[in-house]
């Protein structure tokens, strides 16, 4: 005999109402976390009005907010992630400082897969033609943020911070909040990013945009292994010894070199 629908208990509802709303009411963030870092959280949220699902992205920024010269650069950030516009770079929609409780908000696009490095475990048998069309899809942002004058650096580029939307084998970069625009003699001073893809000259704090492109191929060991590079190491000190203490690349177009080989 037929169930009867109406005999059916009513699901919980509690999951599909909005916990927080965005200042300008557009936006409502659910309870449901979709991934977390040390100091960044991503919730499922809606856009009421695109009828759209987004991301919520909540960053503690509690020692920013009180610091005024860091808060004036990480609001130049967040203008410079709003002007991005490529097909492999995350979109951006919207932000806002939280003084309240201390946190920045942004809404970007939310992602099927969740990051490719998940999306890659997940997946343990893929194609080599597969892996070079990821890889052509992140040189190809690469290249989009390199191209800007001055150039904008990644610098914690990783299998966590590419973002996959599985149907349609499309990979953005994401997590940009970190990056910065290259000032004076085209040279950073700040050391960001994870001792397994930082390039040795991270670690001096003096480099350009190659950084990304030596981050890159890291994450092709990845791809190719399923581990994090250097995973026999047991510290950030035994990963910094190695990578100081291998051969450079000479400083060539890297990126293009990259990108050639991948077409063959």
């Amino acid at each position: 005999m037929p169930l009867d629908s109406s005999s059916e208990p009513d699901q919980d509802n509690s999951d599909s109402e909005f916990v927080e709303v965005d200042p300008t009411g557009r936006y409502g963030r659910y309870k449901e976390v979709l991934g977390r870092g040390a100091f960044k959280k991503v919730y499922r949220a809606f856009d009421e009005l695109e009828g759209i699902e987004v991301a919520w992205n909540q960053v503690k920024v509690a020692d920013l907010l009180r610091n005024s010269e860091d808060l004036d650069r990480l609001y130049s950030e967040v203008r410079l992630l709003k002007t991005l516009k490529h097909k492999n770079i995350i979109k951006f929609y919207n932000s806002w400082v939280d003084t309240k409780n201390e946190s920045i908000n942004f809404i970007t696009e939310i992602f099927t897969s969740g990051n490719l490095r998940q999306y890659r475990k997940k997946h343990k048998h893929v194609d080599l033609r597969a892996l070079k069309k990821w890889s052509r899809q992140i040189l190809e942002g690469l290249s989009y943020l390199h191209s800007h004058d001055p150039p904008i650096i990644h610098r914690d580029l990783k299998c966590d911070n590419i973002f996959v939307n599985g149907n349609q084998g499309e990979v953005k970069i994401g997590d940009l909040g970190l990056a910065a625009i290259l000032q004076q003699a085209r040279s950073a001073h700040s050391v960001i990013g994870t001792p397994e893809f930082m390039a040795p000259e991270l670690y001096e704090e003096e480099y350009n945009e190659l950084v990304d492109i030596y981050a890159f191929g890291m994450c092709l060991l990845e791809l190719v292994t399923f581990e994090y590079p250097y995973f026999e190491c047991t510290n950030a000190a035994q990963i910094y010894k190695k990578v100081t203490s291998t051969l450079r690349v000479p400083s060539i177009s890297m990126q293009q070199y990259c990108l050639d080989g991948l077409r063959l």
